[in-house]
């Protein structure tokens, strides 16, 4: 399974918005710049990651989007679920389905795929973005003492 660039890109520009916001919101045509993603899909983006509540816009001069929550209240998985939905591993174990195999009452291996989706939220909802900023700031520094 691999999480499509409707996470990958969700996730860096939320964390793009969290490291530039300490002057107000940020637009989105500056974050398309900073991370090489369209300003189209962004937009696309922005409206869902709205909509579940992460982000907030503010209109006028000195407008943009911003986050609608504390660093330490917003998971990647939280984000990833937000953009793509059920993330299951197989089509047998994702939410309202049971019926599309016919092997699922004696399926040996759907336990383990279970599973394995398990350990991945759990791990997804683990990371902050507090979490990311915090290594941000740190390679800043060690990358800094490094010049």
């Amino acid at each position: 399974m691999k999480l499509t660039t409707r996470s990958r890109y969700g996730t860096r520009m939320i964390l793009d918005m969290a490291l530039h916001a300490v002057d107000g919101p940020v637009r989105i045509k500056d974050v398309a710049a900073r991370q090489g993603v369209s300003i189209k899909y962004l937009e696309k983006l922005v409206r869902e990651l709205k909509q579940a509540g992460f982000v907030r816009s503010r209109r006028g001069p000195r407008g943009g989007h911003e986050l609608a929550k504390p660093l330490s209240e917003i998971t990647v998985g939280a984000i990833v679920r937000a953009l793509e939905g059920d993330i299951s591993l197989v089509e047998c174990d994702g939410e309202g389905s049971g019926q599309s195999c016919p092997r699922l009452a004696d399926c040996l291996t759907r336990e383990v795929w279970a599973e394995a989706a398990r350990a991945m939220h759990e791990r997804l909802d683990a990371i902050t973005l507090a979490d990311l900023v915090a290594k941000a700031d740190a390679k800043a520094r060690q990358d800094a003492a490094c010049r």
